[in-house]
């Protein structure tokens, strides 16, 4: 675009400044002790395998396990009643043999189950102990409680291994909900249902691992000999929770860890990226479904008015966002729904493209926007996220270069526990967020967006999705087109209303999508099976060494 050749020199010094920065930053972080790991990868002869990360586990009971650090873990240990295929989103059976048989209101879901599977504790694996799960996932209410909440009915073995399970309405993504990782069995022996009743150091499934320690900063994870499938490749995991990026990055290049996954700045990854392609290790790019957007709240100024909103897309440049900010580990996302999903629908490139500065000036001129009168609009971001903290550095910048002060964005950070309380509050008139899905359906990533239990116009959302994601979006027509998706069966028509979806979200703009990110696994050489799932897991059972 023009803005960036007339500032490409300014780009250049800031670009060798960065440069000069990050090369001093790796000299002091090479040479910080590295935490002492339990199972350092050098003494793991045995072969077990060692995974170092910085995400810390809340819980391991599944009915309360709603963030990554904890359904990481209990994916692993667990199995479902269905899983995806391999390299892609589509559905297979697991614990259940066959996909569901839907009767023809789509309110009742009949599932044959696998039989001879036991659970950790020894306890028989049927229909009662999955239909308990079930009602234990909902009643005891944790925080996942609501995914199966607001759409089951009831949940009863019809046979010794054939559950049934009713719907409150229909809903066509209801098998891609039954693959969320905390929708697994647990034995009915050694849990309980009851609001709030939830087993958080343990876990007891029916899963390829069962858990034998659970401490502060790692846990251990042996093979279960019982398991019914087949056997994992390696003799068992260990993982070992770093405090830091920082410390992760020292641990995997000190190889007192196997595998390294999550987390580390951009910076960090693309230094172990170029040493993989020297041979020191391998680096295993892998194409995410999360995602990464500004929402923005229609009941804030200037952001209430539909023109500033329209400008802030047009004006946005993902290209170079994830160039500068991600360097290059990221794609350009055009919509909520990633691309993976074939409901994608390039809106935002086709309706504003990308700095397209002279729309984004026709639009607030129009609106009656000026130099004199200028759209003042704070960004919001995580203390707790350098991406995002540079992200909005960046778009300041292009704003302020570009914009001829029409428009004028103040960078602001809040501490993350405090953001996310304040955002459905409606505190912030945009932040930066990013979205990793429940389950893996072009539904998780609109319905929790735009939808609304109760609301108006005037007022915006009051109740449902949108105030809980901080845009207090309200549209009828678009509460009537997500009920409507959620109950057409026929995959053409629903996804014709997932296009019309995306063009009234390009419209309104409640949300400006910015990218989609890609996940890097790094791993020591000699160890080979490296691979997650479609939701972001790594997967353990192949890995081996």
């Amino acid at each position: 675009m023009n803005w960036f050749s007339l500032s490409a020199r300014r780009w250049e010094q800031i670009t060798q400044l960065l440069s000069v920065l990050c090369l001093c930053l790796f000299l002091v972080v090479s040479c910080v002790n590295l935490p002492q790991t339990n199972t350092p990868a050098s003494d793991s002869g045995n072969g077990r395998i060692t995974i170092g990360t910085t995400q810390k586990p809340r819980t391991l009971d599944p009915s309360d396990a709603y963030e990554l650090a904890s359904l990481w873990l209990v994916y692993n240990m667990s199995d479902r009643l269905y899983t995806y295929e391999s390299g892609n989103t589509v559905i297979k059976p697991q614990l259940a043999t066959t996909l569901p048989q839907v009767s023809q209101d789509g309110l009742t879901y009949t599932i044959p189950l696998r039989q001879g599977i036991v659970f950790h504790d020894g306890t028989p694996f049927n229909a009662e102990a999955m239909a308990f799960s079930i009602r234990r996932f909902i009643e005891n209410k944790g925080k996942p409680a609501f995914l199966l909440g607001d759409v089951v009915e009831s949940a009863k073995a019809t046979g010794e291994y054939e559950l049934t399970i009713k719907l409150k309405k229909p809903f066509a993504a209801f098998p891609a909900l039954l693959a969320f990782s905390g929708v697994c069995p647990v034995s009915p022996k050694a849990y309980e249902i009851g609001e709030g009743k939830f087993n958080p150091n343990n876990f007891i499934g029916t899963g390829p691992y069962k858990l034998a320690k659970f401490g502060p900063d790692s846990l251990r994870f042996d093979v279960f000999e019982q398991y019914w499938g087949e056997k994992p490749a390696n003799n068992g995991i260990n993982v070992q929770i770093l405090s830091s990026g920082v410390n992760l990055y020292n641990a995997f290049r000190k190889k007192a860890v196997d595998v390294a996954y999550l987390s580390m700045d951009p910076d960090q990854i693309r230094s172990l990226e170029a040493s993989a392609k020297k041979g020191a290790w391998q680096a295993i790019p892998n194409q995410g479904n999360v995602v990464s957007y500004l929402a923005i709240n229609r009941n804030q100024k200037p952001v209430d008015n539909s023109a500033v909103r329209q400008a802030i897309a047009a004006m946005i440049n993902r290209p170079l966002l994830y160039e500068r900010v991600l360097y290059g580990q990221a794609e350009a996302l055009y919509s909520l729904i990633p691309t993976a999903f074939n409901d994608y629908q390039p809106v935002f490139k086709e309706q504003y493209g990308d700095g397209n500065i002279q729309k984004a000036k026709e639009l607030l001129t129009k609106a009656g926007f000026s130099k004199d009168n200028p759209a003042k609009v704070e960004v919001w971001y995580p203390s707790s996220s350098p991406t995002r903290s540079l992200a909005a550095i960046v778009l300041k910048a292009l704003t302020k270069k570009t914009m001829d002060g029409i428009l004028q964005f103040e960078v602001n950070t809040v501490e993350s526990t405090t953001a996310f309380k304040n955002i459905a509050k409606g505190l912030y008139p945009t932040f930066l967020l990013d979205w990793y899905p429940d389950f893996l359906d072009a539904d998780n990533y609109i319905q929790p967006f735009l939808a609304c239990d109760k609301g108006s116009s005037e007022k915006g959302c009051e109740d449902g999705g949108s105030q809980s994601q901080g845009s207090f979006y309200y549209s009828q027509q678009m509460n009537q087109l997500i009920d409507k998706q959620r109950q057409e069966q026929n995959p053409e028509a629903r996804k014709k209303i997932f296009a019309e979806i995306q063009d009234i979200l390009a419209r309104d703009v409640p949300y400006v999508p910015l990218w989609q990110s890609k996940d890097y696994v790094f791993a020591q050489t000699g160890i080979s099976g490296v691979q997650l799932d479609p939701t972001q897991n790594l997967i353990y059972k192949n890995i081996k060494k």
